[in-house]
């Protein structure tokens, strides 16, 4: 394992070392050896490699080797085709930057050709349920806070209320919840970088791109020059994503930005500013802040997490062409459709449906929030009065809505089964 920010000569030392030490059949032929370059390195793995019994090798931190060493690329290049890969070897590449990872394999690039790729998700919904023994609508909560990232759920004991977690928590200052967004966010974007300052103006909620500039340049906005090549960036590394409004009318203009992971997105909202707190005993304190928006903040941090889950069910018998699912806005969010079935995006051919989600302990979806849904209808290009009109809610429906479908927690969590 590499460690960002160390010496590229102290890396190569410490991998060579580690290969010597190793239990590879043949790792004692490579010891002492001392490499000059990241070609004689590598070749001391290949030589380490027994030739008639498989080797699993795994090099992690590869971005940061990529980008403290420019002659990494060239050298894994060489002696995969000179030597490793005529070994039954699998040999096997690791990076968080899924931008650089990627790059790796682009046709301009020595390694290209020469490896699969594979992203590796988080945990998905049903996955949370079963460890955390949740009901569905308490599991949907647990995976919008920990982004079912495997470490954190972890610490979430089975039963364990949202109240009781947040609690356990925020009274250890090491807790996973706490720790992981930090280290995640100095190994790609240290405190003082204008890309950090980007990152923090989306997770604090501001969606246009106007108001990121704003908050983001601090006394003065960002100008559009430097705005835009940083959340392209963000955007490339998938911490950031952009939605377009979906209907049967191009409105490239009107994107929405949100951070794309929602641990990320809780993080940056809520515990970010609540660890000096924590680190001082005060984490009541900091729940007090949680809860306070946890509500508002749930509204809309649910919303991708629906959407992602309708499109495991759909297309079904009902809309058997439905096969993306978003969102309308104008400019002014007035009114605002939080679900938009169509046959495909970002422009769609068809409008199939039109919804709105409710995602409230207390209230189901009624009547006022199926008549706010029925007026708006006519303002989303495609949809006219014939359009069907759905719901997703937390809490179930009021009587009698002339719904043409409705999902609840349990229809979303058996989405990933």
């Amino acid at each position: 394992m590499f460690a960002r920010g160390r010496n590229p000569v102290t890396e190569r030392a410490d991998f060579t070392s580690t290969v010597a030490h190793s239990p590879l059949g043949n790792a004692e032929l490579v010891s002492g050896l001392q490499a000059a370059d990241w070609n004689q390195a590598l070749r001391a793995l290949s030589i380490a490699i027994p030739a008639d019994s498989p080797t699993i090798a795994v090099i992690d931190e590869v971005p940061w080797l990529v980008e403290q060493d420019g002659e990494f690329e060239g050298a894994l290049q060489t002696v995969w085709d000179r030597h490793l890969s005529a070994k039954p070897v699998l040999l096997i590449l690791v990076g968080s930057d899924i931008s650089v990872m990627e790059a790796l394999q682009s046709r301009e690039r020595p390694f290209f050709g020469r490896a699969a790729e594979m992203t590796v998700e988080p945990l998905h919904l049903a996955d949370v349920q079963s460890m955390t023994g949740l009901d569905p609508a308490d599991a949907v909560d647990a995976l919008l806070i920990t982004g079912g990232f495997p470490e954190i759920v972890q610490s979430w004991r089975p039963g364990m209320s949202r109240i009781d977690f947040l609690r356990a928590s925020t009274d250890n200052p090491l807790s996973p919840l706490l720790v992981a967004g930090e280290l995640t966010l100095l190994g790609e974007f240290p405190e003082a970088s204008r890309a950090r300052a980007v990152l923090e103006s989306v997770g604090s909620g501001e969606r246009t791109f106007s108001t990121i500039a704003a908050q983001a340049g601090g006394a003065g906005a960002l100008p559009a020059g430097t705005l835009t090549p940083l959340l392209s960036t963000l955007q490339s590394k998938r911490i950031v994503a952009a939605d377009l409004p979906l209907s049967t009318k191009p409105d490239s203009k009107n994107k929405r930005y949100r951070i794309a992971d929602s641990y990320l997105r809780f993080w940056l909202a809520f515990l970010q500013r609540g660890i000096p707190l924590v680190e001082r005993g005060r984490g009541d304190v900091a729940r007090t802040r949680i809860e306070r928006s946890w509500t508002t903040w749930r509204g809309r941090a649910v919303e991708p997490l629906i959407r992602e889950s309708l499109l495991r069910l759909l297309p079904d018998e009902r809309w058997p062409d439905t096969e993306a699912i978003g969102g309308w806005w104008n400019r002014q969010n007035n009114p605002e459709i939080d679900l938009v079935g169509a046959d495909r995006e970002p422009v769609a051919g068809t409008v199939h449906f039109l919804g709105s989600i409710k995602w409230l302990e207390d209230r189901p979806f009624d009547r006022h929030d199926y008549d706010a849904l029925a007026r708006a209808t006519l303002s989303v290009p495609g949809a006219d009065v014939r359009t069907p009109l759905v719901a997703v809610s937390r809490a179930g429906l009021g009587a009698e809505l002339p719904l043409a479908m409705h999902w609840g927690p349990a229809d979303l969590v058996d989405a990933w089964r």
